[in-house]
């Protein structure tokens, strides 16, 4: 048997962004560090935040499809090299 090393493919690294682009946004303090614009009285540092609570959420389940749909591509690919070889 023999292992192979994972590739590296483009569905992966649009993944691998989802996952990131949460992290930026909130490293990125100077983007949200303001009241204004206010959202039914909420200032925006707030009401942004929580905003991104939702967008990552969002962004994580696209990563988890994209990843499972990999894994079962590679699991019907192996299952199919098997029963012919």
């Amino acid at each position: 048997m023999t292992v192979r090393n994972p590739v590296l493919t483009v569905p992966l690294i649009v993944a691998g962004v989802c996952l990131a682009i949460p992290f930026v946004a909130m490293l990125w303090v100077d983007s949200y560090a303001r009241l204004t614009p206010a959202l039914i009285g909420i200032p925006f540092f707030y009401w942004y935040q929580m905003l991104w609570v939702l967008l990552s959420t969002l962004l994580t389940v696209i990563a988890y499809v994209i990843v499972r749909r990999r894994e079962e591509a590679v699991r019907r690919e192996r299952h199919a090299g098997g029963e012919r070889g």
